[in-house]
């Protein structure tokens, strides 16, 4: 009797909250990945803190910082050997963890005053080449200038950047991989030759379809940021964190293969729910603020627990995203480190609040389970 009015008292503490009866299946971190120098503190914090907290998907954001065979010219600064991958490779392998090397494909092809390597290198996949970095970098600006794309319809650029996708996966001995594509304000440019006049949204579809069939040749998921499959003046949610370019109608073009991180960082918005309609698996993704990602959390139980068969794999789980070094983020988690205004809005305080509460809830889950 006791045993059961323990049960009931832990459901209304969670305010009514329905809780799913298993695991979240993903549970995810994303960060850029370390380099040299942060390795051996980055494998110790794979063994220490994301093992034991259940964290069983990694994506690391590698971009031109590994050294590549297959394009040399394309290799950036402090990158990664090889050998290095393999000890991050070993590592997943013995904590269970998936890992998942991203490239910015699309989108996110300079920053600020700099080019990232390809357009660097290779200058003619620039989707608008008339349209100059400045000396000194300033937002708004009169170009609408964010980051630069490749233009997805120049006859070259796929041989490129696919010797790069299929090379940083082969290493990672990876099964998915991700392509970023958020944020991508620049696509059919009316001064580009090849893009000018068609339809955004299935330019944006087209390349997420090339991507995922070239993936699928090798038996590979293909992973992408949400934000440009949302209607971001329907929403309310504007142009970064949905679209205003008309790219949100993709979403009835692209494959229901791809795995959807719908992030969202400053309100826990729920447009899981939207991705999961439309057929596919998403995953809820966070940042540095620990309330919002301990409602993300919550929801993302909710969704599974109150949908349909059909629809429960779907909600496929909660990333937290970090924008930062390895190095930065290990820095501030080790030493507690307050933000610029002396509180806990942090991307490491958010990580141990985030998943102390996934576990929570999966331990609760698992009390009522096996008292039914």
């Amino acid at each position: 009797m006791l045993k059961r009015i323990l049960i009931c008292f832990l459901i209304l503490c969670q305010s009514q909250m329905v809780m799913a009866a298993d695991p979240l299946p993903v549970k995810a971190f994303a960060i850029k990945a370390p380099n040299s120098k942060e390795l051996n503190q980055f494998i110790q914090f794979m063994d220490e803190e994301m093992a034991p907290r259940g964290i069983n998907t990694l994506i690391l954001r590698v971009d031109y910082t590994y050294e590549y065979q297959s394009h040399p010219e394309l290799i950036g600064n402090n990158p990664l050997s090889h050998a290095q991958v393999k000890q991050l490779v070993e590592a997943g392998k013995r904590n269970q963890i998936r890992l998942i090397p991203q490239i910015n494909l699309l989108g996110h092809q300079s920053w600020h005053t700099q080019s990232e390597k390809l357009l660097e290198v290779y200058p003619e996949f620039d989707e608008t080449p008339h349209i100059k970095l400045p000396d000194t970098y300033e937002w708004p600006n009169e170009d609408g200038l964010y980051c630069k794309s490749y233009c997805p319809l120049h006859p070259e650029v796929h041989g490129v950047v696919f010797d790069l996708v299929d090379e940083i996966c082969e290493v990672f001995e990876a099964d998915a991989f991700h392509a970023g594509m958020d944020e991508v304000f620049y696509i059919g440019d009316d001064n580009c030759p090849r893009c000018a006049g068609r339809d955004k949204a299935e330019l944006f579809a087209n390349e997420v379809n090339k991507i995922q069939g070239h993936l699928a040749l090798n038996d590979r998921e293909l992973w992408i940021w949400g934000d440009r499959l949302l209607d971001g003046q329907a929403t309310g949610m504007g142009m970064w964190e949905a679209s205003m370019n008309n790219t949100h109608r993709a979403i009835d073009l692209i494959s229901k293969e791809v795995v959807i991180g719908d992030w969202h960082y400053e309100r826990p918005d729920q447009s899981a729910v939207y991705f999961a309609m439309k057929g596919f698996r998403v995953l809820t993704c966070n940042w540095r603020r620990p309330e919002v990602s301990t409602q993300q959390v919550e929801d993302m139980f909710r969704f599974r627990a109150a949908a349909t068969p059909e629809m429960k794999p779907r909600f496929y789980g909660i990333m937290q995203t970090v924008w930062s070094s390895a190095g930065a983020f290990m820095e501030g988690f080790y030493d507690h480190k307050p933000d610029s205004d002396g509180g806990d809005q942090t991307a490491w305080n958010t990580f141990r609040v985030m998943f102390e509460r996934i576990e929570t809830l999966e331990n609760q889950a698992k009390t009522v389970s096996q008292a039914k």
